[in-house]
């Protein structure tokens, strides 16, 4: 690492509704700790300057769990754009990198964090974290051009020939922390559920004369927890991983 600083903004305000639990989704126990906790632990290992959690208005378990880091509450729910913005004070004209990090998917390497960080360093706005996996079914795509990424597709808007494209999008990113608030404050929400999409951050960047790239990693790494069958899955990528050591 050199001496720029970083930041992480993990949003953790998801509830654990397909878990069939009370606990706040992130809070879900993975190889004996909460699953938030591994990305944590991944910023501390890294030395992060920030580490922010963005936790819904009940969110107090998650509070506790992430302390002595700060949080920020999203108040509605209203898309990841706006999620991230709910950090907005926290994050505003940071002179660093900010990674986005999705706070059930908590067995992303640091390796591969610091992967990213090092080509946003390049002179990128936004680094995004793709993955190619078995079956693309209906993740975002990640279209590049001239080694560039020129915009992530969502799969209901894909034509057929974005559909084509194997490459994915893991939804963790890198933001220059310098333009990253002028970016996401110009998300809209004209879409059909009226959401901010931090997918549309791309498009934004690229209106305003900036680069993006992506950095790849292996499916397994990003894979996510919505239901406790993906929950037993990483557990058994995570233990697989450090026998593996």
């Amino acid at each position: 690492m050199n001496n720029s600083k970083v930041a992480a903004v993990v949003l953790g305000a998801g509830k654990g509704t397909r878990m069939q639990s009370d606990l706040p989704k992130v809070m879900m126990p993975l190889c004996g700790k909460p699953m938030i906790r591994h990305i944590i632990d991944a910023m501390e290992e890294m030395k992060a300057d920030k580490i922010v959690t963005v936790i819904a208005p009940d969110g107090d378990l998650v509070k506790k769990e992430v302390a002595p880091h700060k949080t920020c509450v999203q108040h509605q729910q209203l898309g990841t754009g706006n999620a991230v913005l709910s950090a907005r004070e926290e994050i505003e004209g940071f002179d660093g990198d900010v990674l986005v990090i999705f706070g059930d998917n908590p067995i992303t390497t640091v390796a591969t964090y610091q992967k990213m960080i090092e080509k946003r360093r390049e002179g990128y706005a936004i680094v995004v974290l793709g993955f190619t996996p078995a079956d693309a079914a209906r993740y975002g795509r990640l279209k590049i051009e001239n080694g560039e990424l020129v915009k992530i597709v969502e799969f209901k808007d894909a034509t057929d020939e974005e559909r084509a494209i194997k490459l994915c999008n893991s939804g963790i990113m890198c933001f220059d922390g310098n333009v990253m608030v002028d970016i996401l404050s110009e998300i809209g929400n004209e879409n059909a559920a009226g959401e901010y999409y931090l997918t549309d951050a791309i498009a934004i960047a690229r209106s305003k004369g900036m680069k993006c790239a992506v950095v790849e990693c292996s499916a397994e790494e990003v894979a996510g927890a919505n239901t406790r069958e993906e929950l037993a899955m990483l557990e058994s990528f995570l233990m697989k991983r450090q026998g593996n050591k």
